[in-house]
């Protein structure tokens, strides 16, 4: 019996973003659900041969989840596959992991992200469906970091507001924006920010890395915002794609 409904979710949308064997027969599982945030839940049992739940639990499909329980870690009671998204293979797969990764090490326990919800979820069909994994990568990262309240400025100047002019040299300078730069563009950044074209900006603003300077500079500075606020983090699955792309 599920104890009382102030301690019960029913049917709540989320997907698996870890799970790892917990004592026996069971799993932890680390999801993401639509109306609760990043949680940790138990499910008993899912490890036995004949538990409804075995091929079930899996990343990147959306699942209908209810549990009960008031702590750290629930107890799930039920799940059901929804569909709708195809597997994930390939390079879409390791950048799956990614977002997952990020999701885990950037999101705080029990604090709902309804709109992130609903972008991953999207990029998760992007990543299936569209070529360019890289322009799918930078835009949730760019969301992401919006959602968490580190919303980048891409369009005016740090400090006086001024728009961002395409043929200007900018240094982007962490938790403050772009500023001009007399030194010109470079492929690194340093102790006061990363170089970057005013055309990169206004065209991340736009979501567009079609231009290949873009994609490079791009990438850099979401890596360089992204290490900032993993205080240290090192992302696996990072590691693992440039491992993979010296092959």
């Amino acid at each position: 019996m599920i104890p009382a409904s102030r301690n019960r979710h029913q049917d709540e949308l989320a997907f698996v973003l870890h799970s790892y064997p917990f004592r026996e027969t069971s799993l932890i599982l680390d999801v993401f659900s639509r109306h609760h945030g990043r949680m940790a839940i138990v499910a008993r049992g899912a490890r036995r041969p004949r538990s409804s739940l075995r091929g079930l639990l899996m990343n990147f499909q959306p699942l209908l989840l209810s549990w009960f329980g008031k702590g750290e870690v629930r107890t799930l009671h039920s799940a059901e596959w929804q569909g709708g998204q195809p597997y994930l293979q390939g390079t879409a797969l390791m950048c799956g992991f990614y977002l997952n990764e990020l999701l885990l090490n950037l999101l705080a326990r029990d604090d709902p992200h309804v709109q992130l919800f609903d972008y991953y979820r999207a990029t998760l069909y992007r990543l299936a469906h569209e070529a360019d994994h890289a322009a799918t990568l930078r835009c949730f990262e760019k969301h992401l970091l919006q959602e968490l309240g580190y919303a980048l400025v891409l369009d005016r100047e740090a400090g006086n507001g001024k728009a961002i002019q395409a043929e200007v040299c900018y240094r982007y300078v962490v938790e403050r924006g772009p500023l001009p730069d007399e030194s010109g563009p470079d492929d690194g950044a340093d102790s006061t920010g990363f170089l970057v074209l005013g055309k990169t900006l206004l065209d991340m603003a736009a979501d567009e890395y079609a231009d290949p300077v873009t994609a490079q500079q791009s990438k850099q500075l979401m890596r360089m915002l992204l290490n900032h606020h993993l205080g240290g983090k090192i992302l696996h699955t990072r590691e693992l794609i440039k491992e993979l792309q010296k092959l």
